[in-house]
């Protein structure tokens, strides 16, 4: 009976007669009360597996009037998301960040009054008392916890406040828990369920592997810039002569972003530049020209893709090593998503690893680094609001202009809520204490050693023959 509300729902709101892949089986067994783990990959449609069972929950205990929180840590995307099943005329909101504090307290009532089905936020949302108070009058029947690796201190992008999601899904009263991600390793998998509190025996997992056969996997060696180059313009040229081709590149530097920028340039290559120095007003409007197809080639660092689901896209290119094969997996999953074949090539100089080397170095500074960053932080406030990172820098990394630890450290201190504005720290502001993960020396070595070994996987990865099975093995896909 459940199922046929379920294909009834999908029919109904979406306009699909059969579900694809795994899609049933996960649906059926959230929809019976059964906690579960989905891996599939990027544009598999596991939005509908939590969708699906939030729509066939409302329609089937409309006494309850329940409610299905969306944790998502993308805040682009949740709009997005939520846009479209406005659309299909589905009760959707969001809260975050992005909305006026009128906007926010509005949506704080409507949620307190029994609207709305669906409601994606933030785990930093729940830092809000007022938001925690407004839950308490709704039924949580359904947790779904997007992006469900930023959970794992060893997965590749983890968020501290995903950890202290186990504690708030039991001060939900421990509803039915759906995680669900892209990418995750056997360890990363066992280590959601554990943060999420759950037993291994109560979760079930589904895997839908990572294999994407309409994705060509190259890597070609280049030794200096200028092969580079020629290697990349191969490639975007053979795609832009296409009345549809678009893609990215991928570089880990901005300044390398822009010298590569310059050189298209003078070959007269349209493009777009997309990299964190940009204010969140340029960045915003070049990811809607790429999405909008009024950009077609877009040169990028690593904080461009949360949130791009142009389906599209015929090749990814990494013109630089990324840092880890999750990283690199979840990039060149923004290509083919319309299932048309795409060409995801990495260029490997072996001179890039010393910069991931470096990278790896700076997002990770030891103990004692941190407890020197805090001690200023906490005893020299007005000097660091008045003199700003330059000063911070300057007291800590003998005055080295390129060490980013304090970066890092600050980066860290924001996303444990200690912080309110890791870029802007005329107003700084302290609460709480140093956190003990980044107090305790073994953790910090622990955490320096399994980013070293995740960059070596890379390496491997690059040197196989065989690199669809490297992914397999790596991914724990059988």
């Amino acid at each position: 009976m459940t199922m046929d509300l379920a294909y009834s729902v999908l029919k109904r709101f979406f306009g699909f007669d059969e579900f694809r892949g795994c899609q049933r089986d996960v649906i059926q067994r959230v929809t019976e009360g059964g906690h579960s783990l989905l891996i599939m990959p990027t544009g598999g449609g596991k939005s509908l597996c939590f969708q699906i069972p939030a729509l066939v929950f409302a329609e089937s205990m409309k006494e309850r009037n329940p409610l299905t929180l969306v944790i998502s840590p993308l805040i682009a995307l949740m709009k997005d998301q939520v846009d479209r099943l406005k659309s299909l005329g589905i009760a959707a909101t969001f809260i975050n960040s992005s909305l006026r504090k009128s906007e926010r307290e509005q949506r704080y009532a409507a949620v307190s009054r029994g609207h709305y089905s669906l409601l994606y936020v933030t785990p930093e949302r729940f830092r809000k008392p007022e938001f925690q108070e407004i839950l308490r009058g709704r039924y949580v029947c359904l947790l779904a916890v997007d992006e469900a690796h930023c959970i794992s201190e060893w997965g590749h992008d983890f968020r501290p406040d995903y950890s202290r999601l186990g504690e708030i899904r039991e001060q939900l009263g421990n509803p039915i828990t759906i995680a669900l991600t892209a990418t995750a390793t056997p360890d990363v998998q066992q280590d959601i369920v554990r943060q999420l509190r759950l037993g291994a025996a109560d979760v079930q997992l589904f895997h839908e592997g990572i294999d994407r056969l309409n994705l060509e996997l190259r890597v070609e060696e280049v030794w200096d810039a200028d092969e580079k180059q020629t290697a990349m313009q191969e490639i975007i040229d053979r795609w832009l002569s296409k009345p549809d081709g678009c893609g990215i590149v991928y570089f880990t530097l901005i300044r390398t972003l822009e010298e590569f920028s310059e050189r298209l340039a003078a070959e007269r290559i349209g493009h777009v530049c997309y990299h964190g120095d940009l204010d969140r007003g340029a960045r915003k409007a070049i990811q809607e020209e790429f999405m909008q197809g009024d950009a077609r080639l877009v040169l990028a660092t690593n904080a461009f893709g949360m949130g791009v689901d142009r389906d599209n896209i015929r090749f990814v290119i990494h013109a630089d090593v990324p840092g880890s094969l999750e990283s690199y997996y979840q990039e060149i999953g923004r290509a083919g998503r319309d299932g048309e074949p795409a060409e995801c090539v990495l260029l490997y100089d072996q001179r890039d690893l010393n910069t991931q080397m470096e990278f790896i170095r700076w997002s990770n500074p030891d103990a004692e680094f941190c407890e020197r960053s805090w001690h200023l932080l906490t005893h020299s406030t007005e000097q660091v609001r008045s003199f700003g990172i330059d000063w911070l820098r300057e007291r800590l990394c003998d005055r080295q202009r390129h060490d980013r630890r304090i970066e890092t450290v600050l980066s860290l201190l924001h996303r444990y809520g200690l912080i309110e504005d890791e870029n802007d720290l005329s107003d700084l502001e302290i609460s709480g204490d140093l956190p003990a993960a980044l107090a305790d020396p073994e953790l910090r070595n622990a955490k320096l050693l399994n980013d070293q070994k995740r960059l070596y996987a890379l390496v491997q990865y690059i040197r196989s023959d065989e690199r669809r099975g490297y992914l397999r093995d790596y991914f724990g896909v059988s």
